[in-house]
């Protein structure tokens, strides 16, 4: 070989591919990992959503031995206590309990400090790989991976590999560690009231496989399908279907889709079943049911009652929180607006009655169905409008 070839490969490579040949692979390849992560990681190993057929799960779990170099048990065991622990000091990785700013720029330091607590590989790593190449190849020698690339990488495009291979060690960590642990817990819109602080960050799930839709996650954790309203799309979900179509995967668990009965008059069992397993789609559109009271009794508190705009703004904001987590001065600033507006009021106590209705534990089926008609009926007659919309919305659950 001549010294000109030698360079030539030094600097190109085997491919010798140009710029944005280079950009293109990158973008393929990183794109598969974050599939790998949200197929396999996410939604079949943490929370079993799906079963994989053994071609995709061992591929799955080969690649992001190649590019991440990430344990099986421990992710899942990570992502599992995040859940179980979820906006608490035990949370791994939760903004507001560590602060945005470090979620987002250590969160892989985060995942690497838990991934080393016994506690947690023991209590929330069972049912993941444990099979001989886990033990003896994809554990043990986690970080060959992930060299074994650079190489690789050098190969194919000769030292712009090194960018290429570097750009692949950084991606997860600011899309996953980084944007869904950090962002999708402070920044963003909810479709559920879910109790915690998820948000989706964005309604098109492309970037990262579906992963941007946080908070309809975090609503139905062992649902595969992470998109909900008709506005969003979730890639990770399109993938899913293609290989279920292809026998190569069997999914188990969608999020209950709510179904109607225009003509029903009179709520019943089935109502009641309906509710309880709907229950966060029955509270999303309580929610919306408030803004819009909200928006009729707005004129009357600013210009009749004179309250503030701030007053006003907070008030806004704390008639949409759970009412057993308001503290003690925001409970005394929710009692002064409701001095000034029955219909709110009305609004914000029964919406904590509506939900007695799946935390009632202890009464009987005959005792809530008495409770969601009676519910109902008072509804209706409340002379609010939205209420008694809702109301009719609610009985017609099938």
């Amino acid at each position: 070989m001549t010294l000109d070839a030698i360079l030539n490969f030094l600097s190109h490579g085997v491919l010798n591919a140009s710029g944005w040949e280079v950009f293109f692979y990158t973008l393929a390849v990183t794109h598969i990992t974050i599939a790998a992560v949200t197929i396999y990681l996410h939604r079949c190993q943490a929370h079993r959503a799906l079963d994989l057929h053994a071609i995709p799960s061992h591929f799955f779990r080969f690649w992001l031995w190649l590019t991440t170099g990430m344990v099986t048990k421990e992710w899942a065991a990570i992502h599992r206590k995040h859940h179980a622990k979820c906006e608490t000091v035990d949370d791994p990785h939760s903004p507001q309990t560590r602060g945005i700013k470090k979620v987002l720029l250590e969160g892989a330091e985060l995942y690497r400090a838990e991934s080393k607590v016994p506690e947690t590989m023991e209590k929330f790593g069972h049912g993941t790989p444990d099979d001989w190449i886990e033990h003896n190849l994809y554990t043990k020698y986690s970080w060959q991976g992930i060299a074994a690339l650079l190489i690789i990488n050098l190969t194919l495009f000769g030292v712009l590999g090194l960018t290429v291979w570097a750009v692949q060690m950084i991606w997860i960590p600011i899309t996953a560690a980084g944007i869904i642990n950090g962002i999708g817990h402070y920044w963003g819109y909810r479709n559920y009231g879910s109790n915690d602080a998820s948000t989706n960050v964005f309604p098109i799930g492309i970037l990262i496989g579906g992963e941007e839709l946080h908070n309809n996650h975090h609503t139905f954790g062992t649902s595969a399908k992470l998109s909900s309203k008709w506005y969003e799309f979730d890639i990770g979900w399109m993938y899913i279907r293609i290989l279920e179509t292809l026998k190569l995967a069997k999914v188990k668990k969608i999020a209950p889709e709510p179904r109607f009965d225009r003509q029903k008059l009179v709520a019943d069992f089935d109502t009641l079943q309906s509710v309880v397993s709907n229950r966060y789609d029955v509270m999303s559109k309580y929610a919306k049911s408030l803004k819009s009271t909200w928006r009729e009794e707005l004129v009357h508190l600013a210009e009749k009652a004179k309250l503030e705009s701030r007053f006003l703004k907070t008030s806004k904001k704390l008639l949409h929180c759970e009412p057993a987590k308001l503290e003690v001065g925001q409970k005394q600033q929710l009692t002064e607006l409701f001095m000034h507006s029955k219909p709110l009021q009305t609004m914000h106590e029964m919406r904590s009655e509506l939900s007695m209705l799946w935390e009632r534990s202890t009464s009987t089926r005959e005792q809530l169905l008495h409770q969601l008609q009676d519910w109902c009926v008072r509804a209706e007659a409340s002379g609010i409008r939205s209420l008694r919309e809702f109301s009719l919305r609610l009985r017609s659950y099938a």
